[in-house]
């Protein structure tokens, strides 16, 4: 095991921890990414030995809907249970104000709405992902109809943004779950934090786009709980956005 994914493994435990300690958070959220994946593994052996009483879950893909299934997790869906009790998930980045940066698999809109969804939302990253300005090391994801794609680069550079199409291995567009292509718009100099709130809703505005991989945290639930695996142990950061 790497370090970064022993990291990774640390800040899944703690969420554990925390939850076990949260009887009535019954109705999740899964989250899609690696630190995600280590969650739902663990989750589905706490849940199996009866210490966490987990009521059902609703994926963010269809990825992480196959290994739900695989591992015996109880699932359910937005329609049944439009208000979730807890999301938890990973980030490509996280800036000094709390602002994420989701996308990297392609399954942030679906992300998005589950977040919004959820009272509680806890982000499990290592300290790698932590950076100054968003967009430093990642573009922003956008999902965009095929329709408007052009319309959206063409936004997209008057913004300062550098999209290019998200491609597959075999030179195809990548397709999302909901069968959308991905813009990943890089924007050279990073996105100062106090900047996030409003170039997400500048990229909001374009027609065409579906979601962008901008998560505000003054946009996300109102619980928003940040956990950080570094070398000198777990740092847990509580914000309250809405």
């Amino acid at each position: 095991m790497s370090n970064r994914d022993r990291l990774k493994a640390q800040a899944a435990e703690e969420a554990l921890r925390l939850l076990g300690e949260q009887s009535v958070l019954r109705l999740l959220g899964l989250g899609t990414g690696s630190t995600a994946e280590i969650f739902l593994r663990r989750l589905a052996e706490v849940y199996r030995a009866g210490i966490v009483p987990l009521e059902g879950g609703v994926p963010t893909s269809r990825r992480t809907e196959r290994l739900a299934r695989e591992l015996g997790l109880p699932l359910t869906t937005l329609e049944e249970h439009p208000e979730l009790d807890l999301t938890v998930d990973g980030a490509d980045e996280v800036d000094p104000r709390g602002n994420l940066l989701k996308g990297g698999g392609g399954a942030h809109t679906r992300e998005k709405i589950v977040a919004w969804a959820s009272q509680n939302y806890w982000i499990l990253v290592d300290e790698s992902k932590l950076v100054p300005r968003l967009g430093e090391r990642h573009p922003i994801p956008l999902e965009v109809l095929a329709f408007g794609q052009r319309v959206v680069e063409r936004a997209v550079r008057a913004l300062g943004g550098e999209p290019r199409l998200r491609l597959r291995p075999d030179g195809t567009p990548f397709e999302t779950d909901e069968g959308n292509r991905v813009l990943d718009c890089a924007f050279p100099k990073g996105i100062d934090p106090t900047d996030v709130e409003g170039l997400a809703r500048e990229l909001s505005a374009i027609p065409g786009v579906v979601e962008h991989g901008l998560f505000p945290s003054s946009s996300v639930p109102g619980k928003l709980q940040i956990i950080v695996a570094g070398r000198d142990g777990i740092r847990v950061t509580r914000l309250s956005a809405r």
